[in-house]
């Protein structure tokens, strides 16, 4: 198997409809490269809504020192995810175009 054969396949990969039960579902991604952008994105929404839980708490005049921290914690745990969503999906788009001029 030579590597422009590898190449073609692994880019054919990236464009392949996804198949199965989660298909017919209304919403769902067609190929896998959204699929793992609706993930990193229903999962920093998830984070979101955390924060803005905590967020009205303290806002609500229930501001100790401890929910404050909770919330500052949370702030940084949804910059951290933010960044690696950033990051992964930028990887993998990279990645995807590379073996599309390899093609």
């Amino acid at each position: 198997m030579t590597s422009s054969t590898v190449s073609s396949g692994l880019g054919m990969m990236a464009a392949t409809p996804l198949t199965g039960a989660n298909s017919s579902k209304k919403g769902t991604s067609d190929t896998w490269f959204e699929a793992l952008a609706d993930a990193w994105g229903q999962t920093l929404d998830g984070e979101a809504g955390k924060i803005q839980q905590m967020s009205d708490v303290i806002g609500n005049g229930t501001d100790n020192p401890s929910q404050i921290t909770q919330l500052t914690a949370e702030s940084l745990r949804m910059s951290f995810m933010s960044q690696s969503s950033q990051s992964s999906i930028d990887s993998v788009g990279k990645a995807l175009e590379t073996m599309a001029r390899k093609s």
